[in-house]
C-alpha cells in the first residue's frame, strides 16, 4: 500500500533505529510494526505545521490510522484545538482506537481546563467504559484538570470506583492520580490511603510514587511509608 503524504513525512523525520527499538520495548501493547520511530518533539512540530497549512482537520477525520505516530499526531493536533465542542467530539471518536499508554497520556487538550463543568459528564462516561485506555484517559483528565481549583472530594470517589487491578494500565493511572493528589490535596488523599480503599497493588504503587515525588514533604513521606500493605 502506498504511503499517504503524512505517513511519508513521518518516515522522513524518523530517528535512528535504536530509538524505534526502544519505543517498541516500552510501548508494549502497540503493534511493534506500527511504530515508525519518530521522536515526540518532532511529531509535535509536525502537528503545528499541519495546523498552519490547514491540513489538520482533514487528517483527524481519517480513522483508523495505521501507525502509532499517526495517533500521536492526531492527539497533538487536538491538544491545541481551541473549540471545546469540536475537541470533545473528536476525542470521543479517537478514544476507542487508543491501545497504549503513550498516546493516552500525551493526549491532554488544553481547552478542557477552561470547560471543566462541561467536560465532567464525558469523564463520567469514559470511566464507565469497558475499554482499558478509555478508563485510563478519564482518570488522566481528573488528574490533569480537577486537582487544583476545580477539585471536589467526590472526584476521588469516582477514581476509587474505577480502580481495577485486572486492568494494569488503569491501576497504574489510579496510583499516579493518588500520588499527585497526595501532593496537591493531601488532607483528602491521605484519608483514602489510611482507609486502604484502593486495591492493594494500586495502594502500594500510589505510596511509592508519592514517596518518589519532590512535591511531597519528608514528613508526609515518612507517614505514607507506614501505611503500606
Amino acid at each position: 500500500m502506498a504511503l499517504s503524504k503524512i505517513q511519508k513525512h513521518l518516515f522522513d523525520i524518523r530517528s535512528d533505529s535504536d530509538y524505534r527499538l526502544l519505543q517498541q520495548k516500552i510501548i508494549t501493547t502497540a503493534d511493534p510494526e506500527s511504530i515508525i520511530g519518530v521522536r515526540t518533539p518532532d511529531v509535535q512540530k509536525f502537528a503545528k505545521e499541519l495546523r498552519i497549512n490547514g491540513e489538520d482537520k482533514p487528517f483527524i477525520r481519517k480513522l483508523p490510522h495505521k501507525y502509532y505516530e499517526e495517533y500521536l499526531l492526531h492527539a497533538m493536533i487536538l491538544n491545541d484545538e481551541k473549540d471545546f465542542d469540536l475537541t470533545v467530539r473528536e476525542t470521543e471518536k479517537l478514544l476507542p482506537f487508543i491501545d497504549n499508554w503513550a498516546v493516552c497520556d500525551q493526549f491532554v487538550p488544553k481547552i478542557f481546563k477552561k470547560h471543566t463543568d462541561e467536560l465532567l459528564p464525558f469523564i463520567t462516561k469514559w470511566l464507565a467504559s469497558d475499554k482499558e485506555y478509555t478508563v485510563r484517559y478519564g482518570i488522566k483528565m481528573l488528574m490533569s484538570f480537577y486537582l487544583d481549583e476545580a477539585f471536589r472530594p467526590e472526584y476521588m470517589e469516582m477514581v476509587i470506583k474505577s480502580d481495577r487491578t485486572d486492568l494494569k494500565y488503569v491501576s497504574m493511572m489510579t496510583a499516579w492520580y493518588f500520588a499527585t493528589a497526595l501532593a496537591k490535596q493531601y488532607d483528602h488523599a491521605v484519608k483514602v490511603i489510611e482507609s486502604k480503599r484502593l486495591e492493594k497493588q494500586t495502594h502500594n504503587k500510589a505510596i511509592q510514587k508519592a514517596v518518589e515525588s519532590f512535591r511531597v514533604s519528608d514528613e508526609h513521606k515518612k507517614y505514607l511509608k507506614s501505611l503500606k500493605y
